[in-house]
């Protein structure tokens, strides 16, 4: 199977999962909780609200892995960083 191939139907099955998650929680709040029904403008404030966070959730993540594959880790200089000891640093 191709990356992308695999890549659509990862994307496929978490966003069912998510929508059977927020289906099942709405049920959840409706009819065993006994909550109130939620407007049009409740569930697009909730699929803003999750696009947002999932989006979010990708982006610092890719950003946490291109920078430990390139390195970026390893050439911070902790030189003035306060709560270093100088009697730890490699001669």
């Amino acid at each position: 199977m191709s990356k992308p191939v695999r890549f659509l139907l990862a994307l496929g099955l978490s966003m069912l999962t998510a929508a059977a998650a927020t289906v099942g929680l709405n049920w959840v709040w409706t009819d065993v909780l006994g909550g109130g029904e939620m407007s049009i403008h409740g569930w697009i404030a909730l699929g803003l609200g999750l696009f947002g966070t999932c989006g979010l959730a990708w982006l610092l993540m890719s950003l946490a892995f291109k920078s430990s594959r390139e390195g970026w880790d390893d050439r911070v200089d902790n030189s003035l960083d306060p709560g270093r000891d100088p009697a730890d640093e490699p001669d």
